[in-house]
């Protein structure tokens, strides 16, 4: 797809679109906070789990599927207590699931592979991987397929997902007819949804050329978001303290997000943005923003017990509304969460 033609497609799409937004902040000393927003029509719940390693993972409701013994302990987002959303593990490597209308997973070849869920892809990545090469050698030699892929009622759960470690490679891969892209987004600091990856970029390169300074583009849709984001990400100060680097992140995502309880007459099924999260890569703390509650918090992983011995540790956000700053030690033990296979 040409960029006349993205452009257009994107300005055609419903406003009941999803909208999610990621966005790569580059700070000073090392340090790099990965933001993104979860918006739907409707709240997802999502509690806070943190699982330490040595611990044996099914992929699959299949005994034909992919299981594992996780090398690296993580913190999860868990939707629905059912499926991973997004998270990051103790080598400061982050994966964030969106939704991506034209994500198609399967083909026929790709169905003779080894399932893996869509509610443990994101937990398969970050138990098992250090870095964004090992993400990329692992779903490159891995053979799998995906399944899992409704949620809410039928609702299908069409995602492309951004990976990033500590020091600061990216990589965004999707499905295309079954068929495996992996991209390096360069220079570009921001993703949202449709269009995929390919055509995303031509959008944002153009808007590169007329900067931003005078004129970006305001709407909710996908584009016009991505767009935002990426401006603003490469226009704020680079600083090396983690809270500060986190509130500017914040700020950023604000910009770009979806406000709660939007509204147009005549579209019903609009998505705002429920929570977003910040990944701090290199202190690994990980801050979780829900927009209706008075402030955001966060998990010390350094804090956790990370090791074969430790607990699963879970955080039930629907009933800490009023939790600000560190929240490592309101973390209470669990069995774990069951995946909704």
């Amino acid at each position: 797809m040409g960029l006349g033609s993205a452009m257009i497609a994107a300005a055609a799409a419903p406003a009941q679109g999803d909208a999610c937004t990621r966005v790569i902040y580059e700070g000073a000393d090392s340090l790099y906070i990965i933001g993104r927003s979860l918006d739907w029509k409707t709240p997802i719940p999502t509690n806070l789990y943190v699982y330490p390693a040595g611990i044996e993972k099914q992929g699959s409701s299949s005994v034909k599927g992919i299981n594992w013994v996780s090398k690296y302990g993580a913190v999860y987002a868990v939707g629905y207590d059912g499926g991973i959303t997004e998270g990051m593990n103790e080598k400061g490597l982050s994966v964030n699931g969106l939704f991506c209308k034209g994500t198609i997973y399967s083909n026929e070849e790709r169905e003779q592979n080894p399932p893996i869920s869509l509610a443990m892809i994101v937990g398969w990545i970050l138990d098992t991987c250090a870095t964004t090469d090992e993400v990329e050698t692992l779903l490159t030699e891995t053979p799998f397929k995906i399944e899992g892929a409704t949620f809410d009622g039928g609702t299908v759960s069409t995602l492309h997902w951004g990976v990033t470690d500590a020091s600061g490679k990216s990589i965004i891969f999707e499905f295309d007819k079954g068929n495996l892209k992996i991209s390096d987004p360069g220079d570009f600091r921001a993703m949202t949804n449709d269009p995929q990856w390919e055509s995303m970029s031509a959008i944002l390169a153009y808007w590169d050329k007329i900067g931003g300074q005078h004129f970006l583009p305001g709407t909710v849709t996908s584009a016009d978001r991505c767009v935002r984001a990426n401006y603003f990400a490469h226009h704020v100060n680079p600083v090396v303290e983690a809270d500060l680097g986190a509130a500017i992140t914040r700020s950023i995502l604000v910009n770009s997000s979806v406000p709660y309880t939007y509204n147009i007459v005549g579209e019903p099924n609009l998505s705002s943005t429920q929570w977003r999260s910040y990944s701090n890569l290199r202190d690994k703390l990980y801050y979780f923003d829900i927009v209706t509650n008075p402030g955001y918090y966060y998990v010390d992983l350094k804090k956790c017990d990370l090791t074969p011995n430790g607990k699963i540790l879970k955080l039930n956000t629907e009933h800490t509304q009023d939790l600000v700053g560190d929240v490592t030690d309101r973390l209470e033990k669990s069995d774990g969460f069951t995946p909704m296979y």
